[in-house]
């Protein structure tokens, strides 16, 4: 069973930084596209980043590029989200999905944010101003 788990979330002030994680178990992400999207209450869910576990390419969605920073540790199977010069405006619950490679390479799924097969619960993220 594909299992994504998050952590890292929690309160920071405007202009802080953050690092969430995604752990990954009963799978090995050789060839995967790995997101990270957000919801904020009372808005849709949004994809943030994107990264394809065999070759390291990123995708950022315009909000964040600039800001945020997703790479990848194959050895332990994790993905993270550096969150830098964090607005008020960041405030959600920051979710981590997966998609594997098949028929459609991870790169479809990343520039497209979706769709994604598996998710994680989710972790939450304040930043106060």
């Amino acid at each position: 069973e594909v299992q994504l788990v998050e952590s890292g979330g929690g309160l920071v002030q405007a202009g802080g930084s953050l690092r969430l994680s995604c752990a990954a178990s009963g799978v090995t992400l050789d060839d995967w596209a790995i997101a990270w999207f957000r919801q904020a209450p009372g808005r849709e869910r949004e994809g943030v980043s994107c990264i394809t576990s065999r070759d390291g390419a990123t995708h950022y969605s315009d909000s964040v590029k600039g800001r945020f920073t997703t790479s990848k540790d194959n050895a332990k199977n994790t993905v993270y989200l550096q969150l830098n010069s964090l607005k008020p405006e960041d405030t959600a619950v920051y979710y981590c999905a997966a998609q594997p490679g098949g028929f459609l390479r991870p790169h479809y799924y990343c520039s497209g944010f979706g769709p994604m097969g598996y998710w994680g619960q989710g972790t939450q993220v304040t930043v106060s101003s």
